[in-house]
């Protein structure tokens, strides 16, 4: 009998190695707490910013913790769609002038800053406009306390 306990034992072993081994380890890199929460973790938007466009001219921006904000040029607002990882995206509006489109930014994995694309998808009635849209960057101007 006791070459089946043998066998039970060793069984037994490889079973409890082979769990331990499947077992996919936690990382402990120091990661921003938006990104170890989770998808669409939208607080870290929250805050002032700067929107630095592709000549250099810096608008004001405020968000607040569901990503949507306001600033003043053109009577201008944001409208977050959604944040995925380190990409934000969404919709502006400008009352000022007539006009909206989409944005993207890539932030840096520390969300103080990013780099941004926007388009136009109306000017005025014109639902399909010829005119690009540029880039840009966003910098958090919001002191960390």
């Amino acid at each position: 009998m006791f070459p089946r306990y043998r066998t039970i034992s060793i069984f037994l072993v490889c079973a409890l190695l082979s769990a331990a081994c499947a077992h996919q380890a936690v990382s402990t890199d120091s990661q921003p707490p938006s990104v170890v929460a989770g998808t669409n973790d939208r607080h870290v938007l929250a805050g002032e910013w700067e929107y630095i466009d592709s000549n250099g001219a810096v608008v004001p921006l405020t968000l607040d913790e569901q990503g949507n904000g306001h600033y003043e040029w053109k009577e201008g607002r944001f409208e977050t769609h959604r944040l995925i990882g380190r990409t934000w995206s969404g919709m502006w509006f400008q009352d000022g002038n007539d006009r909206e489109g989409g944005f993207s930014v890539e932030f840096s994995p520390d969300f103080s800053e990013g780099e941004g694309q926007w388009w136009y998808s109306r000017i005025g009635t014109d639902k399909a406009p010829i005119l690009n849209g540029g880039t840009f960057h966003l910098r958090s101007s919001t002191s960390s306390g």
